[in-house]
């Protein structure tokens, strides 16, 4: 194994889906499974920035909303602006499950980890920054692995939501 993997594997952080609409979304999931309260996040310019896709810099926005189900934290986005893997899976395959996330804690885990799935043929199919603490990056993992990984760095604790649902 490599040290880019910690031992016993990476761990799950998050579980996403991705939305055509987030409220109708939200109220779905608290309804169905009594998920709550969920924290709503506006990702966009300013506070989103450096973004990439594809390898390109581009501008893209979304909202995100995150709720704790106790044993793992489950994310719901909604693309907003510009192009973005969110749409292309909406386009493909509409709303469901799109990613996990194996988030790591330093700049130089999140570096590591990138690097070792570059060996392996898996490079960053998008990507940024929010704020000036978080790194994320979403691996093009889907030949590998059948899903989409998402990685990066930073500590979401220093956001501030938008609002609440319920």
């Amino acid at each position: 194994m490599t040290d880019a993997i910690p031992k016993g594997g990476l761990p799950i952080s998050q579980v996403a889906c991705v939305v055509r609409d987030i409220d109708q979304a939200m109220e779905r999931y608290h309804r169905a499974l009594g998920w709550g309260p969920w924290n709503v996040y506006e990702h966009v310019a300013p506070s989103l920035h450096h973004t990439h896709y594809k390898g390109q810099d581009v501008e893209y926005s979304m909202i995100g909303a995150e709720v704790d189900t106790g044993t793992i934290v489950f994310e719901l986005i909604q693309p907003l602006d510009g192009p973005s893997i969110y749409q292309d899976w909406l386009d493909e395959h509409g709303e469901g499950l799109h990613h996990l996330a194996v988030m790591r804690h330093t700049p130089e885990e999140s570096d590591a980890l990138k690097a070792y799935y570059a060996e392996l043929g898996a490079t960053p199919l998008m990507g940024g920054r929010i704020g000036e603490t978080i790194e994320f990056y979403y691996l093009d993992t889907e030949p590998m692995l059948k899903m989409i990984v998402e990685s990066g760095s930073g500590h979401a604790i220093d956001l501030v939501p938008v609002r609440q649902y319920p």
